[in-house]
């Protein structure tokens, strides 16, 4: 969708440079193909924000992707003969926002984000510089669409498994659109008076503060250098031991 006004107002009056910040957007959609995704729809109200802003935005759409099911950051070592994860970690590692958008599924996350979420924690093992996770100074977000109840519970599912691996969540880091309750239009389907939640000033509110709060805390963290490592540099707790994030025994 376009930005309404009042995004676009933002946009337009926007001081700050966020030229060097790179963002990922991940849609976890059960569906094959991208353009008949309605959580894209949704996601792309934060991708046009930022790319308004000059943020690097690159979305990947999970179900076109060959993602190997695991908790290693490589499964065609562990018996799996193709695994695009990573290439695609090569590319989460180099972002400064990360952004999970999902559909409801009987009140859960989908089964593909579960799965990004795995494989993301499979690189939980892995230091910065400091001796801090590998997420250390990077700010994520959530993005949830579906005809039934379960934003809020799908967003604190994302949010705190993001948050236990190391990346920064800014306040009201999550928005989202449900239909009524039973069967019924999806977000962006033509209804009477549009495409349905375009003009849901919660939703586009919500998405609107989610993802300058991203863009807002991603420059602080990279003008500060991070985060700083007193009390939380991980190689303290194992003196001359280097951390292999192979092992299961060293991940978060």
């Amino acid at each position: 969708m376009t930005l309404n006004e009042t995004q676009s107002k933002l946009c337009d009056e926007n001081s700050t440079d966020f030229s060097d910040l790179k963002a990922v957007i991940f849609n976890t959609s059960l569906k094959k193909e991208e353009e008949k995704s309605h959580t894209k729809l949704l996601l792309s109200v934060a991708g046009d924000i930022m790319s308004r802003n000059k943020v690097e935005v690159e979305y990947i759409h999970v179900a076109a992707q060959q993602i190997a099911i695991g908790v290693y950051p490589d499964m065609t070592e562990h018996g799996w003969d193709r695994d695009e994860w990573p290439a695609l970690w090569k590319k989460v590692a180099a972002a400064d926002i990360l952004i999970m958008g999902t559909p409801i599924w009987l009140g859960e996350v989908s089964s593909l984000c579960r799965v990004l979420i795995e494989r993301l924690y499979a690189m939980s093992g892995m230091l910065n510089e400091k001796g801090q996770s590998i997420f250390y100074g990077k700010t994520g977000g959530a993005v949830v669409t579906g005809n039934e109840d379960g934003i809020k519970n799908c967003a604190s599912s994302i949010l705190y498994g993001m948050s236990h691996l190391g990346y920064t969540i800014p306040p009201q880091a999550d928005c989202g659109w449900i239909g009524e309750a039973g069967p019924g239009p999806s977000y962006g389907d033509d209804v009477e008076g549009g495409p349905a939640g375009f003009d849901n000033e919660f939703t586009q509110r919500n998405a609107t503060i989610m993802t300058w709060n991203l863009m807002h805390m991603a420059r602080m963290l990279k003008d500060a250098g991070g985060l700083p490592n007193h009390g939380n540099d991980r190689n303290a707790w194992k003196a001359g031991c280097r951390f292999d994030y192979e092992n299961p025994e060293h991940r978060a």
